[in-house]
């Protein structure tokens, strides 16, 4: 094989290698949510305030945990969170992504407690 053969092979394995996707969650809240029912979601946080079509997907624009917590500092704060919820024609969350969030009474995220009970 000549050395032109082998390296097109190769330029081409590699381009190709960067199209695959590892379809591995982010963060705790994609890893508890992404691939489940968008109705469990709404029936347990409350229902969206919006949504929208993109294609064959619908947008969620979400809002709920309300919520009066004690901080670390040891003050108290009135939290929330928001979500961008893209589901499919199957009803299953494609992606959730925070939009809106606050410190939380154990981190820096009150989103992440709230929804992936960290």
């Amino acid at each position: 094989m000549s050395r032109r053969v082998i390296a097109s092979t190769a330029l081409f394995a590699l381009a190709l290698s960067a199209c695959t996707t590892a379809g591995v969650a982010s963060n705790p809240i994609e890893a508890r949510w992404v691939g489940r029912s968008a109705g469990e979601f709404f029936a347990k946080y409350s229902p969206p305030i919006s949504d929208s079509q993109e294609g064959s997907s619908t947008i969620y624009n979400w809002r709920g945990g309300y919520n009066r917590i004690k901080l670390q500092n040891g003050r108290s704060a009135s939290v929330s969170c928001s979500a961008k919820i893209t589901v499919g024609s199957d009803y299953t969350i494609r992606d959730l992504t925070i939009v809106s969030d606050r410190p939380g009474a154990n981190g820096p995220s009150y989103c992440a407690e709230l929804l992936a009970g960290t």
